[in-house]
């Protein structure tokens, strides 16, 4: 499979140095690492929102710098750390935004995306309810929807389980599964080592900014490489897709 979306010796000051990433679509890709490894500054430039000092980032073969933005917002959804919501709007409303890039909300091809993306997440029973009144995990969930109604080939997320329980946080890694089997790259940062063994079919790993490891969980998140990087002895428990990290 080729590679869709390349990071080419990225440096943004102490951020970043000389990182080199090849993604694939149709793949879940998780990027670990310590706090202040590099990990939201690598998915800010993959989404074309940080520009670093040195290195290129490529869409398909052509630099994500030199594409319209609104060419760059259909290809690639962005969901940050703790998304402000400027608006006490309602839900639907909300996930509607996703279709500025394409600027047809109200037509059939908008409105067909929107409640496709309100039914991935659940979220019929909220629609009409206004932002301020939804709690942490209905919140993220109506964020998220927001990001699938742009329709984007590729599903960049900054720690989206960070406000959602272990129910939730299942769900949505069985609903981001789903759409990078339906063919689009879906690159997360987590900090959760188990959800990013369990459910991840990439991981990529960050320490001081640099590439520590980049291959499958098993091999990225091997006990030795989480000693080198995290600083603690770890010990992985259970089988192949249920395991549990112990760590001391």
């Amino acid at each position: 499979m080729s590679a869709d979306l390349r990071a080419t010796d990225l440096s943004l000051g102490t951020r970043l140095k000389g990182v080199t990433v090849a993604l694939r679509s149709g793949e879940v890709t998780a990027i670990c690492g310590p706090n202040g490894a590099g990990k939201s500054t690598l998915l800010s430039c993959l989404a074309g929102l940080t520009v670093s000092d040195a290195g290129a980032v490529t869409l398909e073969g052509e630099a994500l710098s030199a594409l319209p933005a609104r060419r760059r917002a259909q290809a690639i959804g962005y969901l940050p750390q703790g998304p402000e919501v400027a608006w006490d709007v309602t839900v639907d409303v909300l996930v509607a935004l996703g279709r500025l890039p394409w600027q047809d909300a109200s037509s059939p091809q908008g409105q067909a995306a929107v409640e496709a993306a309100i039914a991935t997440m659940d979220l019929q029973p909220l629609r009409t309810r206004p932002v301020s009144r939804l709690s942490g995990g209905e919140r993220a969930r109506a964020l998220m929807a927001r990001v699938l109604a742009t329709q984007p080939r590729w599903l960049l997320a900054d720690e989206p389980l960070a406000s959602l329980d272990v129910g939730q946080a299942l769900a949505l890694m069985k609903r981001l599964r789903e759409q990078a089997d339906a063919g689009r790259g879906v690159v997360l940062v987590l900090h959760d080592l188990a959800t990013a063994m369990n459910h991840a079919d990439r991981v990529i790993v960050l320490k001081d900014g640099r590439l520590a490891t980049d291959g499958e969980p098993d091999q990225s998140l091997a006990a030795d490489i989480i000693g080198a990087v995290w600083g603690c002895e770890a010990r992985w428990l259970g089988e192949p897709g249920t395991r549990a990290l112990s760590v001391s």
